[in-house]
C-alpha cells in the first residue's frame, strides 16, 4: 500500500506544489509583516525564532532553518524517509521565504489596532495552513515531532500539538508580557477556525462511508497505510435490493486529500459519502 501513497505524493504534483509555495510565501509575509513586528509568539518554530531574536538577535529564518532541520532529522530517524517527505520541502523553502521578505517589515502599519492585526492575521493564517494541508503535506517545524509521538507513544496529534506550542506561547508570555500570550490565544483560535473551514466543513473529523468492489485492498489502505480503525456493515440497496458492505471509518480533516486520493487509486469506480463527525470517543 506504500505505492498508493507515492501515486498520491506524485499526482497533480505541479499543481500542488504551485498552491504549497504561494502558502508558504503568504505565510512568510504575515510572519515579517505582522508577527514580527508584533512579536507575538503563537508557537511552532516561528514563536521561537520571535523569542530568540528579541533576546540574542538571532536572525528569525536561521533559527526557524536550524529548528526545522533539527525536526526533519529526528523525523527522518524515527519515521524514515517516505514519512518525512512532506516536511522536507517545508523545511526548506519556510525559511528561505521568511529571509527574502524579511524587508517588508518596513509595511509593518503601524497606527492599526494590535487586535484588529491579530484577527485578521488568524485569518490569513488559517487560509495559509489550510492551503497547505490541502497539498497533502504538512506545515513543517514541531508538527514533525508531534507525528513522531504518534508514531511511536500514540500520543494524539492534537494533545501534543497543544502542549508543544502552548509552552512556546507561554514562553512568549513571560518574555513579552501576558498580553503577548492573550493575543496568540486569539490568533491561535481564528486560525484553527479558518484552517478547518478551507479544509472542508466545521469539524475536526470527517466520516467515510466506502462501497467498493475492492474491498480487502481498501480496508488494509486505511487500517495498515493511514493506522486508521475500519468498520465494516451489511446493506441492501432500495431499488435492485442487492446486498452489499460498507466500510466506515473517521478520519481527521487533515487526513481528508490521502483517503480520496488513496481509495480511488486503489478503485476508480469506488462509490463514497463524506460527512462531518462532531465527536469521536474511544478507538486508537
Amino acid at each position: 500500500m506504500e505505492a498508493v501513497i507515492k501515486k498520491i505524493e506524485r499526482k497533480k504534483q505541479i499543481s500542488r506544489m504551485i498552491v504549497l509555495t504561494a502558502s508558504l510565501l503568504l505565510s512568510a509575509i504575515l510572519y515579517n509583516v505582522i508577527l514580527l513586528p508584533l512579536n507575538l509568539v503563537i508557537g511552532g518554530t516561528g514563536g521561537v525564532a520571535i523569542i530568540t531574536k528579541a533576546l540574542y538577535g538571532i536572525n528569525p529564518s536561521i533559527m526557524i532553518f536550524i529548528l526545522s532541520v533539527a525536526c526533519v532529522v529526528v523525523s527522518f530517524l524515527y519515521l524514515g524517509f517516505d514519512k518525512t517527505m512532506t516536511t522536507i520541502v517545508v523545511s526548506i523553502l519556510y525559511p528561505i521565504f521568511v529571509e527574502l521578505t524579511a524587508p517588508m517589515i518596513q509595511y509593518f502599519p503601524k497606527e492599526t489596532d494590535t487586535l484588529l492585526l491579530v484577527v485578521f492575521a488568524g485569518v490569513i493564517g488559517g487560509v495559509s495552513a489550510g492551503l497547505i494541508y490541502k497539498t497533502g503535506y504538512n506545515s513543517g517545524g514541531f508538527n514533525a515531532i508531534t507525528q513522531v509521538l504518534y508514531e511511536q507513544k500514540r500520543i494524539s496529534l492534537a494533545k501534543s500539538n497543544f502542549v508543544i506550542n502552548g509552552i512556546v506561547v507561554l514562553l512568549g508570555g513571560f518574555f513579552f508580557g501576558a498580553n503577548n500570550a492573550l493575543y496568540a490565544i486569539i490568533y491561535l483560535y481564528i486560525c484553527n477556525i479558518v484552517t478547518d473551514k478551507v479544509l472542508l466543513g466545521i469539524s475536526n473529523n470527517k466520516a467515510f462511508y466506502i462501497i467498493t468492489d475492492k474491498e480487502e485492498e481498501v480496508n488494509d489502505y486505511i487500517m495498515r497505510t493511514l493506522e486508521h480503525t475500519v468498520t465494516i456493515f451489511d446493506v441492501k440497496g432500495g431499488f435492485l435490493e442487492q446486498k452489499r458492505r460498507v466500510l466506515l471509518t473517521v478520519i481527521p480533516s487533515r487526513e481528508y486529500y490521502r483517503v480520496t486520493e488513496g481509495i480511488k487509486e486503489i478503485d476508480p469506480n469506488v462509490f463514497f459519502v463524506v460527512t462531518d463527525s462532531y465527536q469521536v470517543e474511544g478507538g486508537k
